[in-house]
């Protein structure tokens, strides 16, 4: 009941976006007098951050058309390298013959699409050859497909792997750190010729119990059952996924903006004194971010559970208790990959410590093959986008990367 709550909250602010949008052109059209004066411009910039902060957001474009190499702009086309039922392997193929390290970009399964990484994805092309995993969301997702937790997921990562080949470097941003750790160690295992040369983790929770957050606490506090109860909702039957349980992105989203509800608040405050101000690019900048915050994607309920209970709760990778379809999960067989974490001096989503940890579990690693990267006065999202990950940290995961593959 919980989706369809929300579907029919939906339906029922439509009359209201119609109307902030109608409000919006009628103050803005050029042949109303009163779009001219201040009190036209305030109605127009209150119906413009209305109709932002209730409109529903579909899966936003990549928006990546080409990129500069050498003071060249070069262009970039998107293709799907390896489609699957729960994503798809996506190539962002520029038109250079420059050879530059292969890139494995494993995007967050969290609640927001891969897009949230495109100035990412933006840094990265000039030097690297760029894929990244484009996540479906699972309300598309037929339940014909099956389920996908963990064990899926692992797979999904070892078959992008393969058909990569045994060049690539493997970048993960947040939530998927965990499990890339945990994929290059059973490939090491098993002496996988396509593991990677090295593996870049990115402000993620590897060990939770290293340091404390707001969302290690909420995911400790209540016993698996309660989260699923209360947080996993069916997949409403207008939908392919019509059935599906699904952890919905609404409810990932909401948990997010509670977090910092007053920092929100004051962004749209700053919109509407900008808009009034006729201050068009902070204005835009302000919609470009909350266009892709606000666009949210479901998780299937099993992966949603199995990471609470695996990651945040019991807290099997550094506990030496993971398993993958029954294989002990060892992080210390990695010993051919090369290892790199990086963390934001003010990350309240996975604080300093909770990345670093995956050194200690990597413990046959030689120093050579290790660096650690801790970005002062950078928070979470800081880490992978903005300023400081141009300038500081993305060309420290390139210069890493360079000197751990013997091509270069």
């Amino acid at each position: 009941m919980l989706y369809a709550y929300h579907e029919m909250n939906n339906a029922a602010l439509a009359p209201m976006r119609a109307l902030a949008k109608a409000t919006r052109s009628m103050f803005q059209h050029p042949m109303v007098p009163l779009s001219y004066t201040s009190l036209g411009q305030a109605f127009a910039a209150g119906a413009d951050v209305l109709d932002g902060a209730i409109r529903h957001r579909g899966k936003p474009a990549w928006g990546l058309p080409d990129t500069v190499i050498d003071g060249k702009r070069i262009k970039v086309t998107e293709k799907v390298a390896m489609h699957r039922g729960f994503g798809d392997l996506l190539h962002f193929e520029r038109e250079t013959k420059n050879k530059d390290p292969k890139v494995l970009l494993v995007a967050p399964m969290s609640g927001h699409h891969a897009t949230l990484l495109r100035g990412t994805v933006k840094a990265l092309l000039p030097a690297h050859d760029v894929y990244v995993t484009d996540w479906t969301d699972a309300r598309t997702v037929p339940l014909s497909e099956g389920r996908f937790g963990l064990d899926e997921y692992i797979s999904y990562l070892m078959d992008f792997f393969h058909h990569l080949g045994d060049d690539v470097h493997v970048i993960a941003v947040c939530q998927p750190a965990p499990l890339v750790l945990a994929t290059v160690a059973l490939m090491a295992a098993d002496k996988d010729p396509c593991q990677p040369l090295t593996m870049t983790l990115m402000g993620g929770p590897v060990d939770t119990t290293a340091s404390e957050t707001e969302v290690t606490k909420l995911a400790s506090s209540r016993p698996l059952e309660w989260f699923k109860r209360n947080m996993v909702a069916k997949v409403p039957l207008y939908y392919p996924g019509a059935a599906r349980e699904v952890y919905p992105g609404f409810m990932q989203l909401g948990a997010f903006i509670s977090m910092n509800a007053m920092r929100h608040v004051n962004a749209h405050v700053q919109m509407f004194q900008h808009l009034i101000k006729g201050d068009g690019d902070s204005a835009d900048a302000h919609r470009r971010f909350y266009d892709e915050y606000l666009a949210v994607m479901d998780i299937t309920s099993e992966f949603y559970l199995e990471t609470l209970e695996c990651v945040f709760q019991q807290h099997h990778l550094p506990n030496g208790t993971m398993r993958w379809k029954g294989q002990t999960v060892d992080p210390a067989k990695i010993k051919k990959t090369a290892l790199m974490t990086v963390e934001g001096e003010l990350d309240d989503i996975s604080s300093p410590a909770q990345t670093y940890a995956a050194h200690d579990l990597c413990s046959s690693l030689p120093e050579e093959k290790r660096a650690h990267l801790l970005q002062k006065q950078v928070g979470h999202y800081g880490i992978f986008n903005g300023r400081r990950w141009r300038e500081k940290i993305r060309p420290g995961i390139s210069e890493f990367i360079r000197a751990n593959d013997p091509s270069f």
